[in-house]
Parts: C-alpha cells; structure tokens; sequence
C-alpha cells in the first residue's frame, strides 16, 4: 500500500495505521521519500521491521532546479545529487526498489515535446544514477506519466525504449494502471509488450480510487501479469485531498472514496481476488 494516502513523510506517529495495514494482509507498504535524510529513514525501516512490513519507495522531482534533462549542465547535476540522496534514504530504509517519475520535472512543460537533446541528457543522467543505485543495492522503477503531467515520457513504449537506450541493469521501468488507462490504446498490451523492463507495478484505479470501483479492466490486466511470471510488488496508489501540496501536484479536488480503510480493505480484497482467479485461469 503507498502511503501517499495520507502523507508525504512516514514517521513513527503512524505507526497505529501501519499496523492496521499489516493487520488487513498486506506484505508491505511504499514509502515516499522527499525531505529527511538516511538516518530518520533507518529508524523507520527499525519500525517496519518491528511491525512485520517490507516496503518499497517512491519519490517525484517537482524542482526545476533538479531538472535532469536541463540544457544546464549545473541544474543535471543538482538532478544526480538530489538522486543519490534519495536512493541513500530508500538503501537505508531497506527498499530495493525505488519507483516513480524519477526522469524529469514533474509538472514541467516546454510547450512542445520532448526532443533528442532531452532524451541524451536523459541517458547520460540516468547512467550516473544507475551507478549510484548498483553501489546501494536499488533498482529504480521509472514510470510513464500521462501527458497533463509531464512531457518526456508518455507511454510504456517510449518508456521501454528509453530504458534500453539507457542499458543500465538498475535502470528498469513501473506499469501503472491509471496512466496507461488514459495514454494507451491497449493497456494490458502495453504490459505484455514491454514486460521485459518492468520491475513494479502500481495498481490505481481510473478515478485514483478504490481499486475495483472503476473502468479499469482489471481481469484481464491481473491475468497477463500472472501469465508474464511476474511475481513481485503490486502496489495500491490512490490519492487524497487531506495533503494540500499532493492534492494540487495530483489534481485532487474532491473525494475518491468515503474512507482510506474502504481504499486499503476493499482494495487488498481486490488484488486477491484478481489474483487467484487469474492463477484459475
């Protein structure tokens, strides 16, 4: 479960709701990291170990200032600093995975699309990454956002070509369900096609809500994840109104669901349905 529910920054005074968490049946949460520093994300990998959760984490640049496909060189490496202080914190935490638009300024626009020059940029800052990532023992997850959210990478074909232009081993790709839903023609093929690169997945309804409650066709989505022999994180990302700098990076303006317990519950209770009936089918 991505605690992006209800926080940016986990720390011990949640430690009531993770235990409800593990308590519901989840195997683990995924961790934001954006301010802190290795140190206060040991002591909570100490509290997840106490409550039995393994975790993974997730992070975004919503800096121009970091911009890792800057044409200024500084502003690039500012970008690779920042990363490496992000991976540190996830290495310290216990994540060995660290996902999320981790490739460029979340919310930032050129006015036209990416170019070649951004995309070179891109590989050269990506590999410097890597190589910090190998030493600490993570993978990171890039993921595709939808076009009213960034600019450079779209769609798990664009994506998946990067990583491969990229060739770093700790440079990998997420799936997420509500980006695809509103940028690919086929969202389960968009899985399929590039199942090679991914090394997460996101599990978020259309509407950001409760995961079963929408239009995603998730029958047919959880039956190719199982047919592809991917046997790792399936992580719910819904979102909320009760952080107002999330809510407006997210365009959060009303409510998803009644409770975050019927987003948590009703949504484990989904991905085990799904699951074992595509193991059935």
């Amino acid at each position: 479960m991505c605690m992006f529910l209800w926080t940016t920054r986990v720390t011990g005074d949640d430690a009531a709701l993770l235990s409800d968490i593990k308590a519901t049946g989840f195997d683990g949460v995924e961790i934001p990291i954006f301010e802190g520093a290795p140190a206060d994300y040991a002591r909570l990998g100490v509290l997840l170990d106490d409550i039995g959760l393994e975790r993974t984490a997730v992070s975004a640049m919503g800096d121009p200032a970091v911009n890792l496909i800057s044409p200024d060189a500084s502003v690039r490496a500012a970008g690779v600093a920042h990363m490496r202080r992000v991976i540190d914190c996830a290495a310290e935490l216990g994540a060995r995975t660290l996902s999320g638009p981790l490739h460029s300024t979340l919310g930032g626009f050129s006015g036209t699309g990416p170019t070649a020059d951004e995309f070179s940029r891109s590989i050269e800052s990506q590999r410097a990454i890597g190589d910090h990532a190998a030493g600490c023992g993570v993978t990171i997850g890039l993921e595709a956002l939808n076009r009213f959210e960034c600019y450079l990478l779209n769609t798990m074909a664009g994506l998946s070509a990067h990583i491969d232009a990229i060739g770093h081993p700790n440079i990998r790709a997420m799936y997420d369900t509500f980006h695809c839903n509103i940028e690919e023609t086929d969202p389960v093929a968009a899985f399929t096609d590039h199942r090679h690169n991914v090394v997460h997945i996101h599990i978020s309804e259309n509407d950001r809500g409760v995961p079963g409650r929408g239009h995603i066709p998730w029958a047919a989505t959880f039956q190719a994840i199982r047919d592809s022999g991917y046997d790792d994180w399936l992580t719910i990302e819904a979102f909320g109104r009760g952080l107002p700098d999330l809510a407006a990076a997210t365009k959060v303006w009303r409510d998803f669901a009644e409770s975050p317990e019927a987003v948590y519950r009703e949504g484990h209770a989904h991905i085990r349905h799904h699951w074992e009936a595509a193991g059935r089918g």
